[in-house]
């Protein structure tokens, strides 16, 4: 099972799923890509199996993937303060792979139905998903 973790500006959350996964599910292989090398470090220290960094590499990884995590600005083309690029929010869009996205209202959209509520919460519901997911 190839697991992608994307995330963007510090790699806050993709750190935190990450951490999650490997307190839950500590043998999966789990690819971390970043729009910048600051989110793909941050997200290599919380235990990725390994790291790659910009638009090629997360092209490539959602052709390989088989369950694509993070906040859901990563399918939102110039979302994350224009880090993710229209090519990006494209291959995590039409990628086959299943995607799990953490409803975070600060992309510049507003998710109706989806209240505020903290990052934790947020993570924990999307490592419980990715459980589903694997176990199906």
């Amino acid at each position: 099972m190839n697991i992608l973790v994307i995330d963007a500006q510090g790699g806050g959350i993709g750190r935190q799923i990450i951490s999650g996964i490997r307190e839950k599910m500590p043998d999966l292989d789990i690819t971390a890509v970043g729009t910048n090398s600051a989110a793909t470090t941050n997200m290599l220290k919380a235990g990725a199996s390994r790291g790659a960094t910009g638009e090629n590499a997360v092209v490539v990884g959602c052709r390989t993937a088989d369950i694509i995590i993070g906040p859901i600005g990563i399918a939102i083309a110039d979302a994350m303060l224009g880090e993710v690029t229209p090519k990006m929010a494209q291959a995590v869009g039409q990628s086959s792979a299943e995607r799990i996205l953490i409803p975070f209202q600060h992309c510049g959209s507003v998710i109706v139905g989806v209240g505020e509520t903290n990052t934790g919460r947020l993570v924990a519901e999307a490592i419980v998903q990715l459980q589903n997911c694997i176990n199906q």
